[in-house]
């Protein structure tokens, strides 16, 4: 188990906590529900051993619950990881992006999809870089980058959507980033149609009905 430091800057100081590496990474991501400081002292310097006062933390946090404190810094400052961790993620992250283009994008020219070693060779002879979020929120730049390499098509779902007023606000989130269009109706309900990859269509359903409760009305164009 690799300990590291958590730290945050709150009310114009600067804290930061022993926590350990891989549930701290684990807690942010929302995989588990609960984080542990490895000591029992919140620190405005950690290496120098620089304790921050009682008062300094009530005043920042409303509380002087360590586990509490570890929680916020952790989920809303930063985790610091080793080099290895780093690499770790990456490498993660890049297969991701394989298996995703893999299932889900053709060659534009014979309508075939791409083996896996192609699109691999592509993503590092075109220096993609795959930021740490969601592969499916940042296809299209990986999509914009691989082509200027390979003949790629991502193979989407197009679908019009009609959301209910009442549930637009959590939703929007959810439709944003696959949109082609939108129209607000008179009624407050919001008509979008959305271009959405084949490999990850079933999800967006689960998410969409998961937000509106079902009441969201889905219809598949054909192209």
């Amino acid at each position: 188990m690799t300990q590291t430091t958590a730290r945050i800057k709150k009310a114009g100081k600067h804290f930061e906590i022993l926590v350990n590496m891989e549930n701290a990474l684990k807690f942010k991501k929302g995989e588990i529900n609960f984080i542990q400081a490895e000591t029992d002292f919140i620190f405005k310097d950690l290496k120098k051993g620089e304790k921050a006062s009682e008062t300094e933390i009530k005043e920042a946090f409303g509380t002087t619950d360590v586990n509490k404190i570890a929680s916020e810094i952790v989920k809303k400052g930063e985790v610091l990881v080793t080099q290895e961790q780093r690499s770790a993620e990456q490498d993660k992250k890049f297969k991701q992006a394989v298996d995703f283009l893999s299932a889900n994008s053709v060659d534009p020219k014979t309508g075939n999809p791409h083996t896996a070693e192609r699109i691999k060779s592509a993503l590092e002879q075109a220096h993609v870089n795959i930021k740490n979020v969601p592969i499916e929120n940042q296809i299209k730049e990986i999509i914009a980058e691989i082509s200027k390499i390979l003949p790629i098509k991502l193979e989407t779902k197009t679908v019009r959507i009609t959301i209910p007023a009442v549930h637009t606000g959590k939703a929007y989130g959810i439709v944003a980033q696959y949109k082609k269009d939108e129209n607000w109706l008179d009624d407050g309900s919001l008509r979008v149609i959305v271009s959405v990859p084949s490999g990850i269509v079933m999800n967006f359903y689960d998410q969409l009905n998961s937000v509106t409760h079902g009441s969201a009305l889905t219809e598949e164009v054909k192209e």
